[in-house]
């Protein structure tokens, strides 16, 4: 079942890169008290999403701080690795913490799955944003096709 609005997420352990190798971090220990952006992308290094859906968020993270978001997450079921390579490569510094959801816990849990074997990427996630405000879903965006519209930085942004 799909997550909605008003549904917490589930505490599950995804990963990030740091300077002395791979982070766990708990959803919970993310969302705790704050407000978060969490936006996902069916693949780091991939077109839409290196041209467009991350430099939306890098570039709009000021004016997210400003209405009172806390962090900004992307999630990918990309290893750590490739997730910290993309990060460098798209100088995102501590504007947006990449998360790897590297066997697609995550994704699965909150039912956003899609299947990208046909493109050679097997299980993916959906393309999506949503705010989350302690750790409940108060905003989901999820894309219904390819390309950007809906979960883009800037729409989550206007509906802020």
């Amino acid at each position: 079942m799909t997550i909605q609005v008003g549904d917490r997420l589930p505490d599950l352990t995804l990963t990030t890169m740091t300077e002395e190798g791979p982070k766990p971090i708990g959803m919970t220990e993310l969302c705790a008290g704050k407000k978060v952006v969490i936006f996902a992308v069916p693949g780091a290094f991939t077109p839409t999403c290196s041209a467009q859906h991350l430099p939306g968020f890098i570039d709009n993270k000021q004016m997210l701080s400003d209405k009172g978001v806390d962090s900004v997450a992307c999630i990918s079921v990309n290893d750590p690795f490739v997730m910290g390579a993309w990060g460098k490569d798209r100088e995102v510094g501590d504007s947006v913490i990449m998360l790897s959801d590297g066997n697609g816990e995550f994704t699965a849990a909150i039912g956003l799955e899609m299947d990208g074997s046909g493109f050679g990427l097997g299980t993916r996630s959906q393309r999506y944003a949503m705010v989350v405000d302690d750790g409940v879903v108060s905003t989901l965006n999820v894309e219904s096709g390819p390309g950007l519209d809906v979960s883009s930085a800037e729409t989550i942004l206007a509906g802020i």
